[in-house]
């Protein structure tokens, strides 16, 4: 098997501090710009910060399946926010923790506790967080689901 992989992502700059990220293998794009709290930055528009905070989120849900299913954990839901602070240690910007606040729900209160170690494991073997100098810090909760 192959172990090295290449994801292109194109870019087209629109207008002011706009653009659309697509990528050929994909069916959508994304408009995107600079946030709000910077110069000419918009609102209401994705920026390379949020897009920065999905990656570990979405990248922690998609590990979070491969490993529940390894572990053979049945689960209700999977609900997962993340939360990137962005600050300028060294004079520079950069998002230097992402606090990941999944919220899982599952059958059975006997199942907590390896539930627990799949959404512990699944934070250190996420290849988002493990490709970033940014903290990656984990909050989970455990629900057991009632009839």
């Amino acid at each position: 098997m192959n172990n090295a992989y290449h994801y292109e992502v194109d870019l087209t700059w629109s207008s002011d501090r706009k653009g659309t990220i697509s990528s050929p293998v994909l069916n959508s794009s994304i408009e995107v710009a600079t946030p709000p709290e910077f110069p000419k930055g918009m609102p209401g528009i994705w920026s390379p910060e949020h897009l920065l905070v999905a990656a570990v989120n979405s990248c922690y849900m998609t590990t979070f399946l491969a490993i529940a299913e390894n572990f053979k954990l049945d689960f209700v839901s999977l609900d997962s926010k993340a939360i990137g602070l962005l600050e300028q240690p060294e004079g520079k910007y950069m998002i230097t923790t992402v606090l990941l606040k999944p919220v899982l729900v599952i059958k059975d209160e006997n199942n907590a506790e390896k539930a627990m170690r799949v959404l512990e494991k699944t934070e250190k073997a996420c290849l988002i967080s493990n490709s970033i100098k940014s903290t990656v810090k984990l909050d989970a909760i455990v629900k057991v689901a009632h009839h």
